[in-house]
Parts: C-alpha cells; structure tokens; sequence
C-alpha cells in the first residue's frame, strides 16, 4: 500500500514524524491558541448605554455573574464616577491620562462621552456586584471583605461565584466567611432544598452572632424539619449572646478596675503612710493628662515621626511633674498640718481648687485634644467579645505599674523605710529613719504614680480641668474597701468594685448604681472597718 501524495515518511529510527513537522504541528496549535484568545468575547455592556436605572442595575449584575477579568475594573470605575456613555453607544473608562475602551481595556477616544447617571439602586448594586467580583481576587484582605459583604447583602446571584471561590481557596478564616455567606444567601433562596438549609442553618448556629440569628428567624416557607432546626439554632445563640454579654460587661469592668486601681494606687500608699486625706489627689491625675497634652503637641510641631511613641515618653514625664509637684505641696503645705485631718481635708480641697483655676488659665476651660497612637486604635473580636485596644493596653499598663510599685517597697531602701513607717512610725524614728524625708518621697511617689494614671486616662477621658474631680471619691472607695495601705488589698477593691459597677449601670444606670455601690461598701466597712487586706504592726493594731 502506497504512501498518500505529500505525506512525510515516519522517521525508521524512532518511528516518530520528523523535527521538521514536530515544530509546524507546535507552531499550528499556537497560531490557533492566539486566535481564541484574540477573539475571545467582549463583556456585554449594552445595558450600561442605557437611560433606565433598572436596566443598567441589570446589567451590573450580569457583568458580576460573567466572571470577566474585566469586571472589577469596569464596576470600581462606575462606583468611582469614571464610567462613560459615549453618543455612539459605547462605554468608556475615564483615566489619569485618558479614556479607555471598557469593553477591550484599549486606549481610544470618547466621542461625546458623558458620565453614567446612576440612583441609589443602581450604587447598592454596584457595591454588592463588587463584593461578588472581589471573592475571586488576588489579594487576601479583599476576599475576606468581599465574602463579609456577600454574607451581609445575602445576594443569591453571588452562590455559584462563591462555589468558585470556596473551592480555590486556601485560607481557613477566609474560606469559613465565604461558607457563612453561601449558607445565609441559600437560606433566603425560597428554592433551596431542605438539605441544603438544614447544612445552612449548622454554619449559621456555629458562627453565633445575632445578623445570623436573624438569618434563621426569617427562612421562607421553612419545611417542619428547617423550622425546627432553626428554632433549636436560635436558642443557642440566645444562650451565648447572654454569656457573651456577661464576658462583655467583666471586660468592661476589669478596665473600669484598672483604671481605678492607677488612680487609687498612689493615694493607698500617701493615705497609709501618711494618714493624709488629700483632696488634690485627683489633681495629679489631671496634670498627668495635661503633662500628655504638651508631649503630645511638642512631638506633633517638631518631631511628628515619634509621634507613635508620645505615651512612652509621656509616661515617665508625667510621673516626674507631678512627683516633683507633690514633694513641693507636702513641704509647703503637708507637713504643717499631720495629726489635724480636718485642716488638711480643707487645705487639700483649697488646693485642688487652685490648681484646677491656674490649669483654665494656663490651658483654657474647653476639653484638649490627646490623641491615640496608631497601636492603641481600633478593636479586635474575639469570640462574641470586642476587645478595644485603648482599654487592653490601659490593663496592661496597670497591672505593669502595680508590679513595680510592689517591687520599689519590697526591694529599695526607700520601700524598706516607707513599709517601717507605715507600720510604726516612732519606732522608725528611733531606728534613725528620718521619717519628714520619708514622708515627702512618699507623697512625692503617690503622686507621680496618679500622674501615670493621667496618662492612661487622657486615652479615655476628656482631658479637662475637672478630669481628677471624676475619680477622687471613688479613689477614696477603693483605699477603704481594699485596706489602707495595702497594694494587693487596693487592686483587688478596685476590679471588685469596676466590675460591680459595670454590671450595676444597665440595671439601676449610673447614679442609682453609684448609690448602691456605696450603701454596700459601707454595710462592709460596718462589718471590717480596716477593709479587707488591713496591715499589721503594733502600732497599727494599737
């Protein structure tokens, strides 16, 4: 049988066809792969020519579900303003240097091209239609917020993208918002089988927050069996909204505690060494937070690159100002009037006034602005728990002060000397101990650590001439409760009583839940008079 006309021999070697028609087959199969993609289909953007809102917000939808590379460009521009209808019916993307074909990409000219009127349909649309594009996006950060925005809208038109994306995607959190959206757009599909509501409703329940909850309350026609798995599903969430809650308000309260025990911790160790009741306690916090203030505006008019580290140079300046201003009042005021609390209760409150009056003119009366670094914003949830950054630190910060402040008295002869004059101060005395020195370094520590508290408050609290006056009393509250002069006495009184407010407020609200406060804490003090952690020493138990 004779070889067809043109045909090549098969190589006898190898029984293959030869190089030669190796590389012409390679060089067919290429041409034709260029000209697939040369040819492959435009996006069909005829609706967007339209003057009908409704048809344009048609075809944003259809330009979504098309999986056009395209399309993320197209909608970022309509979202943006820069997309145009020319009067040849054609749309254009308006660029920095030009227009641009939305069709091809290419650049070309606009004839008459105007910008594309959009309603507020059309806008919902478009950022809905943006969030269904983005599933399939490069970057991880615009996944995560495309599959929020899906779960949120509940689009169905977004199901088969989100398919697409559940099965190429590779991170868990990710790929779990993406299941979560799915679920919650199946259940408001009025088509969906029972399996695949019964599936929905399981991710649901396991993501617990109330947006889900309110999914399955409101399924369309929900067969006995979807019903009845929705209901067992809301009951669980119910269950842990309210232990969330709890969570919730002890947070909120052991923050209300720290920032009582960095107010209280300098006033537990001048009121148990001293036994000096200091109305202008609260003042020192003030001046911590003013201290804040000109740190902050100093670095913002001359170094605005430290600006992320303002309250780690805040923090040892106000702890010097106003240690430095507490060792001049107990050597100028203090030491005339120990053993006569009622002259010093008065002197003290007279000073307070006076350094709230020379703050207004020095500052002004009106609230200044101390800002947060980029570190203390923003918030993190965990679990059903949103944990503020600010409140976070302002803990860290507190337990970190309470730390060593217990490592001053315990390792330093400054604390050996403060703890033997707390304890028996004639004894002191007839140590050798100069107990005026130590009474001045003690007021002077007090002080300086209110100062500290001022800082972490300016992160909370509007900084203000009356800031100190807020937190006075209950500074005073937390000593007593605690034990006067007793560092681990005073923390505990200060989260005991930061938690009880927190959770008192939303049952009898903020006044009414102050008065309880202090009914209880004075049926305790009935009861223990030197608070819970009282200290011992002869001269103490005399």
């Amino acid at each position: 049988m004779g070889a067809r006309p043109g045909a090549q021999p098969l190589d006898p070697r190898r029984g293959r066809l030869p190089p030669s028609s190796l590389l012409k087959g390679v060089g067919v199969l290429v041409a034709l792969f260029m000209m697939c993609v040369s040819a492959r289909a435009e996006p069909d953007l005829s609706q967007f020519a339209s003057t009908s809102f409704s048809q344009i917000q048609q075809g944003v939808g259809s330009l979504a579900a098309s999986g056009d590379p395209r399309a993320g460009d197209i909608l970022a521009a309509l979202q943006a303003g820069r997309l145009l209808v020319g009067t040849d019916k054609q749309i254009y993307i308006k660029t920095d240097t030009g227009t641009v074909s939305a069709a091809t990409g290419q650049p070309t000219e606009a004839p008459g091209a105007r910008p594309l009127r959009v309603n507020n349909n059309v806008r919902v649309a478009v950022d809905t239609a943006l969030g269904i594009v983005r599933l399939l996006s490069t970057d991880p950060a615009q996944r995560a917020a495309a599959a929020e925005a899906v779960f949120h809208s509940r689009d169905t038109s977004a199901i088969a993208v989100l398919d697409k994306a559940i099965a190429q995607e590779t991170v868990p959190g990710i790929k779990r918002t993406m299941q979560e959206a799915r679920a919650a757009s199946l259940l408001g599909t009025d088509g969906s089988s029972d399996a695949d509501r019964l599936a929905s409703i399981a991710i649901l329940s396991n993501r617990g927050d109330m947006e889900s909850r309110s999914f399955m309350s409101s399924i369309p026609n929900p067969s006995p069996p979807v019903a009845a798995a929705a209901g067992k599903a809301i009951d669980s969430i119910d269950l842990w909204q309210k232990v969330w809650t709890v969570v919730q308000g002890a947070f909120y309260g052991v923050s209300l505690g720290s920032v009582l025990l960095l107010a209280a911790a300098g006033l537990a160790i001048t009121f148990g060494v001293m036994g000096v009741i200091n109305m202008a306690h609260g003042e020192m916090v003030m001046l911590g937070a003013y201290t804040t203030f000109v740190v902050q505006e100093a670095i913002r008019n001359y170094a605005p690159g430290l600006f992320g580290a303002s309250l780690f140079i805040a923090v040892p300046m106000a702890f010097l100002v106003s240690g430095v201003v507490g060792v001049a009042i107990e050597r100028c005021l203090i030491r005339f009037l120990y053993g006569r609390p009622l002259e010093t209760l008065l002197a003290t409150w007279g000073l307070s006034l006076v350094l709230q009056q020379a703050v207004r003119s020095i500052f002004g009366a009106d609230n200044r602005n101390v800002g947060s670094p980029a570190w203390m914003s923003g918030a993190e949830q965990v679990g059903g728990v949103l944990i503020t950054n600010n409140r976070l630190a302002i803990i860290i910060f507190a337990v970190l002060v309470l730390a060593a402040l217990m490592a001053v008295l315990r390792y330093t002869s400054l604390g050996l000397r403060m703890r033997a004059v707390t304890q028996n101060r004639r004894m002191a005395a007839a140590m050798g101990i100069r107990t005026p020195w130590v009474d001045a370094m003690t007021f002077g520590l007090g002080s300086g650590i209110a100062g500290m508290a001022g800082v972490a408050l300016s992160q909370i609290d509007n900084v203000s001439p009356n800031l100190g006056q807020g937190y006075i009393i209950d500074s005073f509250m937390v000593v007593v409760f605690g034990g006067v002069g007793n560092l681990w006495g005073t923390a505990l009184g200060a989260l005991v009583l930061g938690v009880v407010n927190k959770f008192l407020e939303p049952i009898a609200g903020a006044v009414l839940g102050k008065i309880v406060v202090l009914v209880l804490l004075i049926a305790f003090i009935q009861r223990r008079p030197r608070g819970m952690f009282p200290l011992k020493g002869r001269a103490v138990e005399a």
